[in-house]
Order: C-alpha cells, then structure tokens, then sequence
C-alpha cells in the first residue's frame, strides 16, 4: 500500500507552491476587485509564473525535459494550487495531464517534433477536444447502448494528409492551447468509440479556428457553462494535418477514459480539495480572531463544531483521493487484490465532490452575513465547490461504473 511519508521531492513541491500560492497568487485572486465581477478572466500572469516553476511538464517524464511526477504528486501540487486560484489549478493541472499522456502515446518522431516546442516556451499549453466516452451516457444493465448522435469532427485520408471538418462546442484549455489533440471518426460506418482516432493539430493550421472563450456567467448573472480554468469551441474547415500525425492506430481513441480519465478525475478530486481547504483554513482564522459573547468565536461550541466537521471531510477526503491517486500508477494492486477493484478514481470524485461542497457551506457559516458579499472569498469558494460539484465528469452515469463493478457486470468489447 502506499507510504503516508511524502518524499523530500514531494514535500519541496508542496512547501514550494505554498510559498508561491501566500506571496503571489491569494493577493491577487482575492482581491475585492477581482471577488466582486461574476467573470473572473484566467490570471495570465500568475500562470506563466506557474510554468516557470516547472508545474505545466509537472507530469512529463525526465528525459522529456519534465519533472516525471507521478498522479500523487501532481495531485499535492494542484491541491496547493488550487487553495491559491482554482482556475490556474485547472489549466495547468490540464496541460500536465495532457502533457503526460502524449508522451507515452507519441512515436518517437512526434515525440522529436512536439515536445521540443512544448517544453521550452512556458505559454505552450495543450488542449483535448473530444467526448470522454468513459461514462457512456444512457448505460443501463444488460441493455445496448444507445448511441448519440455523433456531431463531433470528422477526418478523411487524402494522400499523406488528414483533412478534418467540423467542431468541437467546448474544448478546455482551447483559448491558450498551443497544440490540440482531436477525436475525430475516420470511420463513417461505425458508431460510438468505434472508428474514432486522435490527430495531433497545431493551432496555427489553416483552417483551425478557435473561438473567444466562453463565459462561465453572462452578465445576467446567468450560468452558461459549469467549468473552472478557460475553455471555448473549436472550429474545424477543411483543416490538414500529415498523415503521421495520427496518434496510435487508425479507430484507436487513445485519451478517452482508461487511465488517462482515472488520472483526470483524481486531480480535479485534489483540486477540490484545495478550494475547500482555502475555505477552511479562511474560517479558521476568523474564528480564532472574532470576538463574541465573552470569548473568540471557535469557543462557542456551534462554530467549533462546524470548523470540526470540515476539518473531517478534508481530511477523509485527502485520503482517499492519494489513494486513488497511488492505484492508478500501481493498477498491479487491483490485480493482486491489494486494492479493490472498483473504479476508485470515480469514487474519489463523487465523495469529494458531494461532502465537500457541504464543508465549503458549513464554513462560510462561520462568517455570518459576511460569507454572501461578493467581496468576500467565501462566497467564491462556495460558487467554486458547486461547481466541481456540477462538473460533467460527475453525473450519476459515471457513477453508475461503480453500479457495473458492484454488480459484476461487463461492458462488451469494442468491434
């Protein structure tokens, strides 16, 4: 099982970001002028500081140019990240991902011609635009799948090139991507995952258009999209790309689910975690200074219970995402019956999402009327933790894969 002692690089990762996240990015993000707008535009600033630090190739492996750190590693450092800004924990958490995942899948000639360039300027961000097929929305037991239309970009062989129509309606990380991986179906007469393939599309190729980024609020104050980080729709006419720039074999969708999802959906867990930490420890500090009814207010058994209860969901939470975290670099401990079986990235997500969305509120208790003013963090952190709580990777059908291990069923093979 995996050691709670967190390595010397671990622990200087940690300490690092910390630092970074008290001295450079809390007095931003939280400024009162920042707090207020609904719309709250990615720190572009802070976010080529992050990249310097090493945090977008967090993931790459060394000889790569990158830091080689594994899925616990990562999951500590957007933690801390996120406890500073939570859309700079999703766009950078994005690309490392990413970033780690291309690696392993390139040749080694598009490992010579993307990773150079990907390494070496810190605004060199990635970007998926696709459909995770992982949940398969519309899974019932023991029935067909029933297919969605299929509105995704298309690609067709012409000689030594791929020529890709159509679009992708959202596509995070689109609007500061320097390189895109895209699900295309190369195969017309198959349906679902089948006949799907991944081209690699630098966003310089004519014919690519990448739209302005969507707003999460418009300024209504009506919700237009659930998401955290920048992300907007991608545009593909008549866009071609060299025939080697398939990623694996032709009808393989390589980045939708399998470990690739796991990885995905154990960060944001950690990222969630951050966000409500930040919220935690903000109320924790207030009570300790608040003066009322002859005492500070973590006195008062009401507060201190709620402080209490939080600290609890941290806590129960942190655990179970490192070791959900831990399982997916050592899936040999499903295999030898160290770690259950069932798909404990999903469990981690749900769990974190749902009891800590309730702590970010309890929290926010502390602080009264003060909590829902819009120059205030807390209010944020509550609208922050809704939204991971929202997200798309967190519908009941994802959580109906842990329906499917419980009830030993399994999912036909792909034709």
């Amino acid at each position: 099982m995996y050691n709670l002692h967190l390595t010397a690089e671990q622990l200087e990762f940690r300490d690092a970001l910390r630092d970074f996240v008290e001295r450079e990015v809390k007095p931003v993000a939280l400024h009162p002028a920042r707090l207020e707008p609904f719309e709250k535009p990615l720190l572009m600033d802070l976010l080529d500081q992050a990249s310097q630090m090493g945090l977008r190739t967090l993931a790459l492996s060394e000889e790569a140019g990158g830091a080689g750190a594994d899925s616990l590693t990562a999951c500590i450092v957007l933690e801390e990240l996120a406890a500073g800004d939570v859309d700079l924990a999703v766009a950078l958490g994005q690309t490392a991902m990413l970033g780690q995942a291309l690696d392993q899948l390139m040749t080694d000639e598009q490992r010579k011609r993307f990773l150079p360039k990907f390494v070496a300027d810190e605004k060199y961000h990635l970007a998926f635009a696709g459909r995770d097929a992982d949940p398969n929305i519309g899974w019932c037991y023991h029935r067909p799948l029933a297919e969605e239309p299929d509105t995704g970009p298309t690609a067709v062989k012409q000689g030594k090139e791929w020529v890709i129509n159509g679009s992708v309606s959202f596509v995070s990380n689109a609007p500061i991507a320097r390189l895109f991986a895209v699900q295309v179906r190369t195969d017309p007469e198959k349906t679902g995952s089948n006949g799907v393939s991944t081209l690699l599309v630098p966003r310089d190729t004519p014919g690519l258009t990448v739209s302005g980024a969507v707003p999460a609020i418009a300024a209504s104050g009506e919700r237009i999209r659930w998401h955290h980080g920048t992300g907007s729709a991608v545009t593909f006419k008549d866009c071609k790309v060299p025939a080697d720039n398939l990623l694996g074999k032709e009808g393989q969708s390589l980045l939708a689910g399998g470990a690739h999802a796991a990885r995905g959906a154990v960060q944001l867990a950690a990222i969630n975690i951050g966000v409500a930490r930040a919220a935690y420890e903000a109320a924790l500090d207030y009570a300790k200074l608040r003066w009322q009814g002859g005492r500070h207010i973590i006195e008062h058994p009401a507060i201190g219970m709620k402080l209490a209860d939080a600290a609890i969901k941290l806590e129960v939470s942190r655990n179970m995402v490192w070791k959900a975290a831990w399982v997916a670099d050592h899936p040999d401990a499903v295999s030898d019956r160290s770690a259950s079986g069932l798909p404990l990235h999903i469990i981690a997500r749900s769990f974190t999402a749902e009891v800590l969305h309730r702590a970010t509120l309890e929290t926010a208790e502390c602080f009264g009327a003060m909590a829902v003013m819009r120059d205030m963090p807390l209010q944020k952190y509550v609208h922050d933790t809704l939204v991971l709580l929202h997200y798309a990777d967190n519908d009941s059908a994802a959580m109906l894969q842990i329906a499917e291990g419980l009830a030993g069923y399994q999912r036909p093979l792909a034709a």
